[in-house]
């Protein structure tokens, strides 16, 4: 089969780009721009991309054309397609025919921690000798790739509940049909396709119903909207998890440090098995535990599940650190939603204390940049002791009037990324922690903060 996919630099149909060319298909694309590390991923394996969408179409024709969900009518490539009479598909639906339909599937859905908790799934399931095949939608650190077929009967998938593409705006997840769905939290998103958030539990419930009598559901028992999902109906076998403390869950932890890097998992109360790793923050303590609750109900062993888990390193960019420089801490991570921002700056602050905590922050999400989550944000920005925002053009609203409740948090705002490069530069101090916080590339502020703070120290 020969494959063309539109919009393939993405996390995901990148993925499948991958799972196709290991499957032996012919693979091309195109993306209006390619950047590493999915550039590089999709080249090593003989993935042809053209950057730009010109409206031109491979000669010979492909068999069939993927087409992503950030493309739509009007897109001269999506036009040319249709006029075209070739087969087109989003790409969940090609996934499900073509890879899912054969194999056991574990799906790992919610607002926040869909891609470190499928990574750390993926990641003890391959070092318990299941060999199975996942899609995620980061670059994890323990496998050289984001997706692969797998030859294991597993497939861990990242569970989106983002539209499938123009023509099916049905969330991704309900093409996937697990046997194992976990559900980590629900919160409104994506303010571009939902409305409000019982939106978004009316499609979790999709999602929930897709899964059969003999299937398993872990669920978040701390998140009241997962509750409310539920309570519209269950058909299938449900497991409870519950990392906070003193928590009455059939699954549930025991944090042995302060940031949450040691921890015994409990299940019916029983101390199943210890993690000592280099994560911290106990939003990283429950992904463990939902994917170990996941993995237990395919037949692995909890204490196998810790053990493996003890070597697990986090994908790029989920509270990655990049680096210490005279003593200035940076740290990177995709949060952008104020829970996940919240989660981020508690578990650092458990972690450094007495340091001066500074968020550098980019609204690039569609919801952040229209405004959704103000109120929340600001909130969960005191957590901070410095915040920078940049002003990107296309916000639509004014960083400097955010609202800050926390007089001791100062708020700065930089029109350009040179300008907070400059603002660090000046300003900052040895013991520093620096987070930067985006869904996107920030222009390359990691790279260039790290590469200025190595020439001035």
């Amino acid at each position: 089969m020969y494959l063309h996919i539109l919009g393939a630099s993405g996390t995901f149909m990148g993925g499948i780009a991958l799972i196709a060319r290991e499957l032996g298909h012919e693979v091309t694309g195109v993306d209006a721009g390619a950047y590493p590390p999915m550039s590089t991923l999709l080249s090593e394996q003989g993935v042809s991309l053209t950057e730009g969408y010109t409206g031109e179409l491979p000669d010979p024709p492909p068999d069939c054309i993927l087409i992503g969900n950030a493309l739509s009518r009007g897109n001269l490539t999506v036009e040319a397609t249709m006029t075209s009479g070739l087969d087109y598909q989003s790409g969940p639906a090609w996934l499900s025919r073509e890879v899912l339909s054969t194999r056991t599937v574990i799906a790992v859905a919610g607002t926040h921690g869909k891609s470190t908790t499928s990574a750390m799934l993926a990641h003890l399931l391959d070092r318990c000798g299941q060999q199975p095949g996942f899609l995620i939608g980061a670059v994890p650190s323990t496998f050289p790739v984001s997706a692969r077929c797998g030859r294991g009967k597993h497939f861990v998938i990242e569970a989106d509940e983002y539209d499938s593409a123009f023509f099916d705006k049905r969330p991704k997840f309900v093409h996937y049909h697990p046997h194992v769905a976990i559900l980590n939290n629900l919160e409104f998103d994506h303010g571009d396709i939902y409305s409000s958030v019982e939106d978004i539990i009316r499609q979790f419930h999709y999602l929930v119903r897709t899964v059969s009598a003999n299937g398993t559901l872990i669920v978040n028992q701390a998140d009241t909207n997962l509750a409310r999902a539920i309570e519209m109906g269950c058909w299938s076998q449900l497991e409870w998890f519950d990392a906070r403390a003193d928590a009455d869950a059939l699954w549930t932890v025991c944090p042995r440090t302060r940031d949450c890097s040691e921890f015994s998992v409990c299940y019916q109360g029983n101390t199943e098995g210890q993690i000592v790793w280099p994560l911290f923050g106990q939003h990283n303590m429950a992904n463990a535990l939902s994917a170990i609750a996941a993995a237990n109900a395919v037949g692995v062993k909890p204490a196998d599940a810790c053990t493996a888990l003890s070597s697990f390193i986090p994908p790029q960019r989920r509270l990655q650190h990049l680096g210490d420089h005279n003593g200035l801490s940076v740290y990177d991570d995709f949060a952008h939603h104020p829970t996940a921002i919240t989660a981020t700056l508690d578990a650092l602050r458990q972690k450094h204390p007495q340091q001066c905590l500074m968020v550098i922050l980019e609204a690039r999400s569609n919801t952040m940049k229209l405004g959704h989550h103000l109120g929340q944000l600001g909130q969960a920005l005191s957590a901070a002791d410095r915040v920078i925002i940049w002003r990107r053009p296309d916000l639509t609203w004014e960083p400097a009037e955010l609202a800050i409740p926390n007089d001791s948090t100062t708020l700065e705002v930089c029109n350009s990324v040179e300008d907070i490069l400059g603002l660090v530069h000046t300003t900052t101090r040895p013991g520093d922690q620096i987070v930067l916080m985006s869904n996107g590339d920030f222009d390359g502020l990691a790279a260039r903060l790290i590469n200025q703070l190595s020439v001035a120290h």
